[in-house]
């Protein structure tokens, strides 16, 4: 816990302080130069300011983002873990005394449920205890294919502030190296485009990191809660399947 005390201490000083010589650097340019008369176009102003890398980079890392989003929410609703027709199918099999109907139930069926009870039933004769030990192998099993799945989102959301962060300081060194090539002072001009880069990286990478991020820990908290109840839910239908067989 102390190094990484240490280690946060240590980005939040460098942040503090770049932060400071934006700051410096952006209110002397200010000061220096006034602001253009002319507007520019939203989209070809942020391309100019990125630059052709950073806006390809970003873009695609959008594209990969919205459909990550889009997958991810089609894989997390109830019907695929917890679906309410196999539910209300097996207890009718089960009131009609149609266990086999119910048995054919939980097998066709695909969702989280289905496939974790089918490995229970699969073992049910040689006992409950077997039942259950093969339903949760089943269960961490499809739980690591959903999670890995929604990774893939925090993934996103981790590489978007590197990006940004290369990016920002890429400008600087491109700034800063203006000003150590030149003999005299540059011109704001000359200075202006690699902070208004490394203020753009930054920007848009935090516009993924923080959708990204926030998305994937809503859905893997929404997963852990269905794959709690699928479990819950898959023990009580198996005891109803052990009490018919016996019964």
């Amino acid at each position: 816990m102390q190094f990484s005390f240490r280690r946060v201490r240590s980005l939040v000083s460098y942040v503090a302080s770049f932060g400071l010589t934006v700051s410096v650097l952006s209110s002397s340019l200010l000061a220096q130069e006034p602001a253009a008369a002319k507007s520019e176009n939203l989209l070809v102003k942020t391309w100019n300011s990125l630059g052709p890398m950073y806006a390809v980079i970003f873009l695609i890392m959008s594209m990969i983002l919205v459909a990550l989003v889009v997958r991810a929410i089609l894989a997390v609703q109830k019907n695929n873990f917890i679906p309410d027709d196999l539910i209300q199918g097996v207890e009718a099999s089960l009131t009609e005394n149609n266990a086999q109907a119910a048995v054919e139930l939980v097998r066709a069926d695909e969702s989280f449920l289905g496939q974790v009870l089918s490995a229970g039933l699969g073992k049910l004769q040689k006992g409950k205890e077997p039942a259950i030990e093969a339903m949760q192998i089943v269960g961490e099993s499809e739980t690591m294919r959903v999670e890995h799945m929604l990774s893939y989102l925090a993934l996103i959301g981790n590489i978007a502030p590197m990006v940004g962060l290369l990016g920002t300081v890429q400008g600087m060194v491109a700034s800063f190296g203006q000003i150590a090539g030149s003999e005299t002072t540059p011109k704001p001009s000359e200075l202006a485009g690699g902070i208004e880069q490394a203020l753009y990286t930054t920007l848009f990478g935090l516009f993924l990191a923080i959708p990204a991020i926030t998305i994937y820990n809503i859905l893997r908290n929404r997963v852990q809660r269905m794959i709690m109840n699928a479990g819950t839910i898959s023990e009580e239908m198996l005891e109803k399947f052990q009490a018919f067989i016996k019964g």
